[in-house]
């Protein structure tokens, strides 16, 4: 069979997509993944066919107004500034991906599509081909109603009622985004509104979650599955080099510290508190500056912290005592995949709900907002994760229950029928 899987975000929201097309490859199928065109190294690292998008949706994400909006000090006038901004360089980057995905599938014309969340066009493939567009989401709470939880851009749980209000608010909102866009696209839509709203509802989903972070609800539709978090291997091609390997020999509980591909209006700030603290207690831990959120500043102990540009979590991950991060699905999984206790700084939308989701559970401390991190506050989530054992032993436990799933099977029924 022929697939073209879409994704559209950072490396988080790419990661699941990379790791099902790798199985679907390796089952012998043809596999066509399309990506903001900053992630071609990543498909030509997994050797999969690529067909780019265009880079103004992440060059939007990485930009001045999308760093003021997460956070920072500045004034909420500011900050509304920034979203208004955003939204309206938004509308046109939205209109191009849509026309260059009806492109792609034009031309290839797939069996199925696989697609992320920010994808449209396939969202209306999927009402003139049924059953052949799967949705894949590394998130819960999104259009499918879950009675204990709000839709993920609401916080707290208000009850069964209220949380079945956000999540019709929230499909209201994403039928009106995908009707403009498909307009000023020129791309007619049968039934409109309604039909979309159909679809959404009824569509092949598969949430690559384990089952131990999120059990799949039973009165949701049959045609939404989750299959269990999922990888691909990060590592074959890459050497750690003898200064890193030293370090890890030279310490023997590390941490790792990294904000993936998160970044904020005051790096400086942040990874200056972050080192003074280390330093203050003689935390040895490895910091990956990676996109930026972090930086490697021109003094500092190099005995005690070691600074890494990109580092494979697969192979990182098992070598260390516990890991503070940004929050990510896939950062946070992959931690809890390899019984890493967790602190999780959290900068944006779901990444708040894997905040409360590791501390409730007891796999690490709740941590601070990254436009709220101090030296206090970070000082007390850092010691607690550090000395507090019970973390570690919750965070085991889950890593052996992740480990233990293998969903292969049943991801590919749901996407071939066999």
């Amino acid at each position: 069979m022929k697939f073209v899987l879409f994704s559209i975000g950072t490396r988080g929201d790419i990661e699941p997509f990379l790791a099902v097309a790798e199985l679907l490859k390796n089952e012998g199928h043809r596999v066509i993944c399309s990506f903001p065109a900053q992630f071609k190294n990543l498909a030509d690292e997994a050797e999969i066919e690529f067909f780019p998008l265009s880079k103004e949706f992440l060059e939007l994400v990485d930009g001045d107004d999308a760093k003021m909006a997460m956070g920072g000090k500045i004034s909420f006038l500011k900050k509304l500034g920034a979203y208004i901004r955003l939204y309206k360089l938004s509308e046109n980057v939205n209109k191009d991906l849509v026309l260059q995905q009806e492109e792609l599938v034009a031309i290839e014309n797939p069996d199925k599509i696989i697609y992320g969340g920010k994808a449209i066009y396939p969202v209306l493939w999927g009402i003139k081909n049924p059953g052949r567009a799967v949705f894949l989401s590394p998130v819960p709470y999104l259009t499918l109603y879950t009675k204990e939880h709000p839709h993920i851009g609401f916080k707290g749980n208000h009850g069964p009622m209220f949380n079945k209000f956000t999540y019709a608010i929230a499909n209201y909102g994403l039928i009106k985004h995908i009707v403009s866009t498909s307009n000023r696209a020129g791309i007619k839509i049968q039934a409109g509104g309604k039909a979309i709203k159909k679809e959404l509802q009824t569509r092949n989903a598969m949430y690559m979650l384990s089952s131990a972070i999120f059990p799949r609800p039973d009165y949701w539709p049959p045609e939404a599955k989750v299959l269990g978090y999922r990888e691909r291997n990060k590592k074959q091609n890459w050497n750690p080099g003898e200064e890193l390997t030293a370090f890890l020999q030279n310490h023997t509980k590390v941490l790792l510290i990294t904000f993936g591909s998160m970044t904020n209006p005051d790096p400086e700030e942040k990874s200056s508190i972050i080192i003074r603290i280390l330093q203050k207690h003689n935390i040895p831990a490895i910091i990956n500056t990676s996109s930026g959120g972090l930086i490697k500043p021109a003094d500092y102990d190099s005995k005690l912290i070691h600074f890494v540009e990109n580092i494979p979590y697969d192979w990182i991950f098992p070598r260390v005592y516990g890991v503070i991060h940004h929050g990510g699905s896939g950062t946070t999984q992959t931690a809890l995949k390899y019984g890493c206790a967790s602190m999780i700084i959290p900068h944006i939308i779901d990444q708040f709900l894997w905040n409360d989701f590791v501390s409730e559970s007891g796999a690490g401390p709740s941590g601070p907002p990254i436009n709220k991190l101090t030296e206090k506050n970070f000082e007390e989530g850092l010691l607690a994760l550090y000395k507090d054992e019970s973390y570690k032993k919750t965070a085991t436990e889950l890593g052996k229950k992740i480990r233990a799933e293998n969903r292969d099977a049943e991801l590919m029924e749901l996407l071939t029928g066999s």
